[in-house]
C-alpha cells in the first residue's frame, strides 16, 4: 500500500506578486534579448548576379520593432528601472535591429542608409510615444510634454 505523504513547501508560487515577477522578467529581458535579437540574420533579397540585397524595413517591421521596444520599456519600468535607462536599452536595440537586419535602411525615409544617432533618436521617439499607449503611467511628465510639443511642431510643420 503506497502511503500519501503531506508535504509543506515554503514556497507558493501563487503568492509571488505582480512586482517581483515583472522585475524577475525584465531582469532577464535585459540578458536575453539582446543576445536573441543579435542572431537575427539581414533581410535579402537576391539580386541577378548572385549578389543579395538587403531589404529595408518596411511598416510592419517598425511596428514590430516599435512594440517589443515599447513592451521591453512598459516592464523594465514597471519593474523599477529608471526611465532614461529602459528607453536607452531599448532604443540602442531598435537601432541595433534595424542596422543590422536591414543595412539601417528604411523604406519611409528612402534608400539610404540612416546613421547610428538617426536610427537611434527615430528608435527612441517611436518607442516612448508607443508607451504613452501601452504604459503612460510609466511614462514621466516631462516626457510626456516634450513628445505632446514635437508632435505639435512636427503636425505645423506637415500643414505648412
Amino acid at each position: 500500500m503506497v502511503q500519501s505523504r503531506n508535504y509543506n513547501f515554503d514556497f507558493d508560487p501563487l503568492s509571488i506578486s505582480f512586482h517581483r515577477l515583472s522585475k524577475l522578467f525584465a531582469a532577464s529581458l535585459l540578458v536575453v534579448l539582446p543576445v536573441a535579437l543579435s542572431s537575427c540574420q539581414p533581410a535579402s533579397k537576391e539580386k541577378a548576379g548572385g549578389k543579395t540585397e538587403i531589404a529595408p524595413a518596411t511598416t510592419d517591421d517598425i511596428y514590430l520593432y516599435r512594440g517589443i521596444g515599447a513592451s521591453f520599456l512598459c516592464n523594465a519600468r514597471s519593474a523599477g528601472v529608471e526611465f532614461p535607462k529602459a528607453v536607452g536599452i531599448a532604443a540602442a536595440t531598435y537601432a541595433q535591429v534595424l542596422d543590422g537586419k536591414h543595412g539601417g535602411i528604411v523604406a519611409a525615409a528612402g534608400k539610404e542608409k540612416l546613421s547610428n544617432k538617426q536610427l537611434f533618436a527615430g528608435a527612441e521617439f517611436q518607442i516612448v510615444t508607443a508607451a504613452l499607449q501601452y504604459c503612460p503611467k510609466e511614462v514621466p511628465e516631462d516626457v510626456k510634454e516634450k513628445v505632446k510639443i514635437a508632435i505639435e511642431k512636427a503636425n505645423a510643420n506637415n500643414k505648412n
